[in-house]
């Protein structure tokens, strides 16, 4: 059997090599996933500024809900109690204990807001210096790497030197220094540091410990002290990659890589499914004549699955093998776009053991052996006299199970579309994007049936009148329902996904722009890239004529845990801080100029959930894990879906890394004198128009968005490889029927436009079916999020979609045909197929 099967493969090559090819992507793509798997589950990250210390002590970097599952990063750096550091050097084993923290600062006239931390804290790395002294109240020591940036307040010199005064910005605050050192670390520290004297640091970070750093004693077990340390809730002691949480934002719960690689790997394995699929029943229905003559010569339906079992899977094998190979570089080069791209911290580990190769390969063989197996069944089981009879054009059949499989995912495409319009957005975005999938299964399983329903009578004509191609082209095309399926749902499948993910992003984050945008007044908006808007810095703009009102903005995330909403467990709410009337959301009840102190604003919606109202208190868990009392004051509006929390912008300032307020809103009576403020005394500081509320809101969508077009991206280049696979063995193997068309009189000429109106026409339906199942996404996420079905996005991305249709599609036509009709017509009557 096997050499049966190997020298099939030599008369074959055009159809095995589409299915190697689609293996080999598949296979290497699943791999790719399942390393983002692992690397999301074990979430190592080492640590670079506290990598000197065993342990590293700090708070809880996510936020597990008290009655919910799941888990989220918090938004803020989640620091410790102070006093905490002399408890912990007084446990036995301990031998130092060094307290670390970190606030905004950059050294001008620098581009990039670093951190500032202590001079103690640089035993956490450790950093060394190379010249100079420790720091003292006034004084600063420099990563080495800063002084290229720093320059001397006085003198021509354009680099500082020990001694010279530097101006460095603190917490948006320019300040001058003396340059009391010049430090290196000792091992690889991507983002270098500015060191201050302990009493400066207490000015610019007040009370607050991001960190401790714990030293154990001789002989005594970092793992082992770790876990004997006396810990209040809240507080973890980390050790070993585990430390890199401590340090970077974002490595605290696994959650966003499970979810995209669940997505991607569930999307990857569905669309090699479909088109490997398609191309293995193509080429088995191509060989109906062979399998007839084995049937007929004295083969059993069991020899001759066989046959089509093991020459389909010993490519699938090879190719699998190829695409485990690939698996390495293929998950480097995703995660490498990830990280480069601000969706994980480029700090995360790259993991990629044993185990997702294994489990590509599992599933791989699982899912093409149940493919191959159904495609094997029917040409296994066909009688020899009715296999011969059938074999020039196969008859255009669907089975029962085949119209109740369609069905059902039809109908399960119509319940998606239906349901989604009545949720809220954040769940419309979640379970609407499954109808894609749903929609194409649905035209992949019916897909002969429904090439001879779009086949009406209007296309017939419009064929018919192109002459005698355009009737050969509407003949074939009827006849050849099932092979002209195979092309068609490759189009058909990349065209949902694409249109679907990118159209439904843009009309998501349009949304969410739109609705928080609309809250809020801003003819002019001062933003500063040093780290924040200081309070000098609102006071200087407030008085400047020709404004009418202004208010700082502060944007974080929080949870209500008293009482418990249980509606916003691992989905936060979204935190507004204003000090002034900006707010556009119409007041139900209260007064948002009571907005002061421990005060705070929430949705009537909410209020009424919570059986809470004016006067009632509210424990709200902010950003920084700190479980704050406010008092509600006034019951606002919000955009539906899209509601948020009102706090007062200095308290919930106080909770957010910078400490200080990210934007400032101006409303004016003057927007010109306004625009001519003189800022050069606060650098970075800069005013624009209310485009910078959107901009700002905008980057933070931007990793939902960049997964989607990532998904969208890599299911597009299969599909497109799948179709021009497909394209190709599907014209190639009719080189006896155009042999034939040659000796009955017809050029060159006709045959390729018969090609091209066969193919143009399979295409359109694809496009057409495509935009249908992706619109079963896209408007009713439009619905729910927007109000209305009308998506968001440029008409432009449909337009290039269809030009890149037809760019695989007419190509791959006339390179085929011109391949296919290559030999003399009697020699191409007389040739084996394939």
């Amino acid at each position: 059997m096997i050499s049966l099967a190997l020298s099939s493969l030599r008369f074959r090559t055009a159809a095995f090599l589409a299915i190697f090819v689609a293996v080999l992507l598949g296979s290497s793509l699943l791999a790719a996933a399942g390393g983002l798997l692992e690397t999301g589950l074990r979430l190592n990250a080492e640590p670079q500024r506290l990598a000197a210390a065993p342990i590293v002590v700090t708070g809880r970097p996510a936020y597990h809900p008290p009655n919910g599952s799941g888990s989220v990063a918090y938004p803020e750096r989640h620091g410790v109690d102070p006093a905490l550091a002399g408890k912990l050097s007084r446990t036995a084993g301990v031998a130092e204990v060094v307290v670390d923290l970190s606030f905004a600062a950059m050294v001008a006239p620098g581009k990039d807001v670093l951190a500032g931390h202590p001079w103690t804290s640089a035993a956490l790395t450790p950093y060394r210096l190379t010249s100079g002294q420790a720091p003292e109240v006034g004084q600063v020591v420099l990563d080495a790497r800063l002084l290229d940036t720093a320059q001397p307040v006085s003198g021509n010199r354009r680099t500082a030197r020990v001694g010279d005064k530097v101006r460095v910005i603190v917490s948006g605050q320019p300040r001058e220094f003396t340059l009391a050192g010049i430090a290196t670390p000792a091992r690889r520290v991507d983002v270098p540091s500015i060191f201050f004297s302990a009493g400066d640091t207490r000015q610019f970070a007040e009370a607050r410990v991001d960190a401790l750093g714990i030293f154990p004693g001789k002989g005594t077990s970092a793992k082992d002290l770790a876990k004997r340390l006396e810990l209040p809730a809240g507080v973890s002691a980390l050790t070993g990659d585990d430390r890199g949480a401590a340090e970077f934002a974002g490595i605290a719960t696994s959650l966003p890589l499970i979810i995209l690689s669940g997505v991607f790997g569930g999307m990857v394995a569905v669309v090699m499914a479909l088109v490997v699929s398609a191309t293995i029943g193509l080429s088995v229905r191509q060989r109906r004549r062979e399998l007839a003559l084995l049937r007929a010569s004295g083969a059993t339906p069991g020899q001759v699955r066989k046959l089509v079992v093991a020459e389909t899977m010993l490519v699938v094998v090879i190719a699998l093998g190829a695409g485990l190979l690939l698996g390495r570089t293929m998950g480097r080069w995703i995660f490498g776009m990830l990280t480069g791209n601000g969706i994980v911290p480029s700090a995360l580990r790259f993991d990629q053991s044993i185990l997702p190769f294994a489990g590509a390969a599992i599933l791989t063989l699982v899912l093409l052996r149940l493919t191959v197996g159904f495609a094997a069944g029917r040409a296994a089981a066909i009688r020899p006299i009715q296999a011969l009879s059938e074999a020039a054009v196969p008859p255009v059949t669907v089975s029962r199970i085949r119209l109740i499989i369609g069905a059902v995912f039809a109908a399960a495409t119509v319940g998606i579309g239906v349901s989604t319009i009545f949720m809220s957005p954040t769940n419309a975005a979640a379970i609407g994007g499954p109808a894609v999938l749903t929609g194409s299964i649905a035209v992949a399983v019916l897909g002969p049936v429904v090439i001879r329903a779009l086949l009406g009578t209007r296309i017939t004509k419009f064929l018919e009148g192109r002459g005698v191609s355009g009737i050969l082209a509407v003949i074939n095309l009827r006849v050849r329902s099932v092979q002209f399926a195979a092309i068609l749902v490759p189009i058909m499948l990349a065209s949902a996904i694409a249109l679907g993910n990118i159209y439904s992003q843009t009309t998501q984050q349009k949304a969410a722009v739109e609705a928080y945008t609309d809250n809020l007044y801003a003819d002019v908006v001062v933003t500063s890239s040093s780290g924040g808007i200081p309070a000098d810095l609102a006071e200087q703009v407030r008085s400047t004529e020709g404004v009418s009102a202004a208010s700082t903005l502060v944007r974080s995330k929080g949870w209500i845990e008293e009482p418990y909403d249980t509606g916003h467990t691992s989905d936060p709410w979204p935190l507004l801080g204003l000090d002034g009337p900006v707010y556009k959301g119409k007041v139900r009840a209260g007064s948002l100029d009571e907005l002061k102190g421990s005060t705070i604003a929430i949705p009537p919606a909410a209020a009424k959930k919570l059986k809470v109202g004016i006067g009632d208190q509210l424990g709200v868990r902010l950003g920084d894990d700190a479980l704050v009392k406010v008092r509600i004051v006034a019951l606002v509006d919000g955009s539906s879906g899209y509601e948020s929390l009102v706090l007062p912008s200095e308290l919930l300032a106080q909770h957010t890394t910078t400490g200080l307020p990210s934007q400032l809103l101006v409303r004016t009576k003057d927007e010109e004198k306004v625009r001519q403020t003189d800022l050069q005394k606060w650098p970075g500081a800069t005013i624009g128009d209310r485009e910078l509320l959107s901009t700002d809101f905008d980057a933070g969508l931007g990793v939902d968005a960049w997964i989607s077009y990532l998904l969208a991206a890599i299911a597009i280049a299969y599909t497109a490889i799948a179709s021009i696979n497909t394209i190709a063995v599907a014209v190639l193997d009719r080189r006896r029927e155009f042999g034939l068309q040659r000796l009955s009189g017809s050029t060159r000429r006709q045959i390729s436009k018969m090609l091209y109106l066969e193919n143009l026409v399979v295409a359109a339906m694809g496009l057409v079916l495509g935009v249908v199942a992706a619109c079963f996404s896209i408007f009713p996420i439009a619905i729910a999020t927007r109000g209305w079905p009308i998506p968001s996005g440029p008409v432009w991305l449909l337009l290039a979609w269809v030009a890149l249709v037809l760019l695989l599609v007419l190509p791959v036509t006339a390179i085929a045909g011109r391949l296919a009709m290559r030999p003399k017509p009697m020699d191409a009557v007389n040739s084996p197929a394939g």
